[in-house]
């Protein structure tokens, strides 16, 4: 499909903002568009895959099930399970009856689900794949039925991690997710030399559907490109990853630094046939970088890999870093996105950088049926307030880290992020996390919580020289924590700071 990067000013619930002058207007057009793929592979999920012909057909069959159970337009259909085919085809029959997609978290405890399927009020929970299977593999052609949909009414409702409270269901409309498909393709055509054709992409995703990264930006951007999702079935493994890569000749990995650091630390990562692979990205945060050398090594100098900043109040997307502008500024998460506008304000916590809002077309409706919570992060002129903390430099920007993990130490700023990325240049560390903790006379102390490499010892006294010789003395953790288990993290690679902070008990931390 011909796709165009014109760019216009149009106004967007009641705002004048950047988009794109020709797209599509509904999450159905582009899905109807994909029937040009034909037979090519859309999706794998191990020995099962779907092409994007068989798909288009599989999504009228599900359309016609969600009728017949009462779905009609604004209705939401809640989807609980693991990535699989009926997951994605229930997903894209939802939206082309101009019902409302909810992607539940699966690793939610029974509390938080039962929350979450009140919050949304769903007319339908589809919580198993087999309801839908027969319908998904049938092979009856039924024509999806015509709907008018407006560019801004809600499509998905995709619930936050929950990390700093109950969760909240962030409503994207069908022009945040069109506006993210041509932004993905935009920064994709800026990485291609003039007059080079590169081949559909085979992408291994790592990432839940229930979150932007492996609906928004996985299945949804990959239909808008023509490129084939294939899913590692099951729970993380390096080997099983790797293996896959090989098997499947995947191309491209969007995958979370923690992931991608165990694979090229992995000992038998030189036993697999990767050659195929040509491109890895991922988002979140910056990646350290050490982690970026280790790729260049494991892989070769001829990979490619970009990362980007965004949040789910974003539908995922506001920066994004390419391969030559990370060699260069390997701190930075990108440049602004095309369509996005990005400043930075005053902090009244921060002293140096501030904090970090967006604006454009991705910024999400709202939360859903919760004017509160969306007034306190969407401002009368729709910049969204992210929390996070950065500075601009040149048009690039630098990530700091949330206001809420910004550690005060006897008056001084403490960037987790930075020390973090410090401790990850250890030849001996596989990952670290580092949080502040109460302090009678400092206000909080600087504590750092670290796993090391399989096999390697740490010395505390070696890692704070370490830290001592790179940064300020201020940010050298004065307690340490060494641990063999792999630090909590969201779905998203982030670190859950909370639950760290849980598990530290006086008896295990020492003061350097």
């Amino acid at each position: 499909m011909t796709v165009s990067f014109e760019l216009a000013t149009e106004d967007v619930l009641g705002q004048p903002m950047t988009v794109f002058r020709d797209r599509y207007r509904s999450l159905r057009q582009l899905l109807d568009t994909s029937v040009e793929f034909g037979d090519r592979d859309y999706l794998v999920d191990g020995d099962k895959r779907i092409s994007y012909a068989d798909h288009h057909a599989a999504v009228g069959r599900v359309a016609r099930w969600l009728a017949e159970q009462g779905v009609t337009k604004g209705d939401r259909v809640a989807i609980l399970g693991r990535n699989s085919i009926e997951w994605v085809t229930t997903f894209w029959a939802a939206g082309s009856l101009g019902a409302i997609a909810v992607g539940l978290n699966a690793w939610w405890s029974r509390e938080e689900l039962e929350f979450g399927i009140a919050d949304c009020d769903p007319k339908v929970l589809v919580d198993d794949m087999a309801t839908v299977a027969p319908a998904v593999w049938g092979s009856d052609i039924v024509p999806l039925p015509d709907v008018d949909v407006d560019e801004d009414d809600p499509a998905v409702i995709v619930y936050t991690s929950g990390t700093t409270g109950r969760a909240k269901g962030a409503t994207h409309s069908h022009r945040n997710l069109i506006g993210l498909v041509q932004a993905q393709q935009f920064v994709a055509a800026k990485r291609i030399p003039p007059g080079v054709v590169v081949p559909p992409a085979r992408i291994l995703a790592t990432t839940p559907l229930f979150h932007v990264a492996g609906l928004h930006s996985g299945v949804v951007a990959a239909l808008g490109a023509g490129s084939t999702v294939i899913w590692q079935p099951g729970r993380f493994d390096p080997d099983q990853t790797l293996a896959l890569i090989q098997r499947e000749r995947v191309t491209n990995w969007t995958s979370v630094p923690t992931t991608v650091w165990r694979v090229v630390h992995h000992p038998r990562v030189h036993a697999y046939d990767v050659s195929s692979l040509r491109h890895i990205g991922g988002g979140g945060a910056s990646w350290s970088p050490a982690l970026q050398q280790k790729m260049r090594e494991v892989f070769g100098e001829t990979l490619s890999y970009g990362i980007g900043y965004g949040l789910t109040e974003s539908t995922g997307l506001a920066t994004s870093a390419s391969h030559a502008e990370l060699r260069e500024h390997p701190d930075s998460v990108g440049q602004p996105a095309a369509t996005v506008e990005v400043k930075i304000v005053d902090a009244p916590d921060a002293e140096e950088d501030g904090e970090i809002c967006i604006r454009g077309p991705l910024i999400m409706l709202g939360y859903w049926r919760n004017d509160e919570a969306t007034r306190a992060v969407i401002d009368a002129d729709r910049w969204l307030h992210t929390g996070d903390l950065g500075e601009l430099r040149d048009g690039m920007l630098f990530l700091t880290t949330r206001r809420t993990d910004l550690i005060l130490r006897g008056g001084e700023n403490v960037y987790p992020v930075e020390i973090e990325n410090c401790l990850e240049a250890h030849p001996d560390v596989a990952e670290a996390a580092v949080v502040g903790v109460p302090d009678d006379e400092l206000g909080q102390q600087v504590c750092a919580v670290v796993v090391p490499l399989d096999g390697a010892g740490l010395d505390e006294s070696d890692l704070a020289a370490h830290v001592k010789e790179r940064l300020a003395y201020f940010k050298v953790p004065s307690l340490w924590v060494v641990r063999t288990e792999a630090l909590p993290r969201n779905a998203l690679g982030k670190l859950l700071r909370a639950e760290i902070l849980k598990t530290l008990e006086p008896t295990t931390q020492r003061e350097s």
